[in-house]
C-alpha cells in the first residue's frame, strides 16, 4: 500500500545490464529520463502494484544494520542478520558481517536457502567470496578491511554485500573500516541505493564515511548503525557540499524502484533518528 509520493521533480533512469558471471558488478547508468517518485510502503505486509517494474525492491529497516530486502517475485532477504532482527516469515537470502555478535549468528533459522558470512571463515581462505542468484535476486560481495580489537587489521574482514534486483542495485557496507579504492569501485559498479553506518566509532569516522558517499555517486542513502539525531544531523552536515534531500518517513518501509530514482542524492532515514 502506498502512502505517498515523494517527488514531483524530475527524476533519473538507469537502464543495465549485469556484467556476466566472471566480475560480479553493477553496469554504469546509461540513459536518463522524467519519471516519477519514491513511494513510502507501509509495514502491512510486501505489495507491489501489478505491472510495475521488475526493477524495485520493498526495504524495510528492522533494527541496527539489518534491512529487509523483498523483490516483486516474494524473494526475502536480510542484511547483517543476527537471528533477530526481522519479522515475519522466513528470509530466503541473509548476509551477515562478524564485527560484533549484533551483525551476525552462528545459529541461524533453519530453512534459509542462502547464509553468506562476509569474512573469510574456513581453514587456508583469505577473502570470502560468494555470487548467488535466486529467482529476481543476486547477490555478491566485495571484500574490505576490517580492524580488530587489538587495533590491527583483518585483512579482507568485512564485505560490501550488493543486491540486484533486475536493473535496480542495492549496496550494504557492513562494517567498513576503510576508504574505498578504485580496485573496489571498478567492482562494485553503478550503485543506486547504499545502505550506510554512520555511527563514526565502531565503524569509520564520519568525515569518511562522507567521502565513501562521495565516491560511490548514488541515489539514495540509508542510514544505519547510527544512536540519536545528533549523529544523523553530523553525517547530514558532512555531506551538505553534495547538496543532498533529506526525508525522515513516518513508517520503516520503503518501495524504490529504478525508474523511480531521484535526481539528486536523497538520504531517507528509514531507521529514523536513532537506528541503533
Amino acid at each position: 500500500m502506498t502512502l505517498r509520493i515523494f517527488s514531483a521533480a524530475l527524476v533519473a533512469a538507469a537502464v543495465g545490464l549485469l556484467a556476466g558471471p566472471a566480475l560480479a558488478r553493477c553496469s554504469k547508468n546509461l540513459v536518463e529520463g522524467p519519471l516519477p517518485g519514491i513511494k513510502f510502503a507501509s509495514l502491512d505486509g510486501v505489495q507491489f502494484a501489478s505491472g510495475d517494474s521488475p526493477n524495485r525492491a520493498v526495504i524495510t529497516f528492522v533494527g541496527h544494520a539489518s534491512y529487509q530486502i523483498d523483490t516483486p517475485q516474494g524473494v526475502r532477504a536480510i542484511t547483517d542478520y543476527n537471528g533477530m532482527n526481522g519479522f515475519g516469515r522466513r528470509p530466503d537470502i541473509v548476509t551477515m558481517n562478524n564485527a560484533h555478535d549484533t551483525h551476525y549468528t552462528d545459529q541461524p533459522e533453519d530453512g534459509i536457502t542462502y547464509i553468506l558470512r562476509g569474512w573469510p571463515d574456513k581453514p587456508g581462505e583469505t577473502e570470502a567470496k560468494v555470487d548467488v542468484t535466486l529467482k529476481d535476486m543476486r547477490v555478491w560481495n566485495v571484500p574490505t578491511n576490517a580492524r580488530d580489537w587489538n587495533g590491527g587489521v583483518r585483512i579482507n574482514g568485512n564485505s560490501i554485500f550488493i543486491f540486484s534486483i533486475g536493473d535496480l542495485c542495492i549496496a550494504h557496507l557492513g562494517h567498513l573500516h576503510q576508504r574505498l579504492t578504485q580496485a573496489h569501485l571498478d567492482e562494485i559498479g553503478r550503485i543506486d541505493v547504499v545502505m550506510t553506518p554512520i555511527d563514526g566509532a565502531y565503524t569509520m569516522g564520519v568525515p569518511l564515511m562522507a567521502e565513501v558517499i562521495k565516491q560511490m555517486e548514488p541515489k539514495v542513502v540509508l542510514p544505519m548503525h547510527y544512536w540519536g539525531r545528533s549523529q544523523l544531523d553530523r553525517f547530514m552536515g558532512l555531506i551538505a557540499p553534495l547538496n543532498p534531500e533529506f526525508i525522515r518517513p513516518e513508517k520503516q518501509t520503503i518501495e524504490i524502484s529504478k525508474e523511480d530514482l531521484p535526481d539528486k542524492l536523497t538520504v531517507i532515514a528509514v531507521a529514523g533518528d536513532g537506528g541503533g
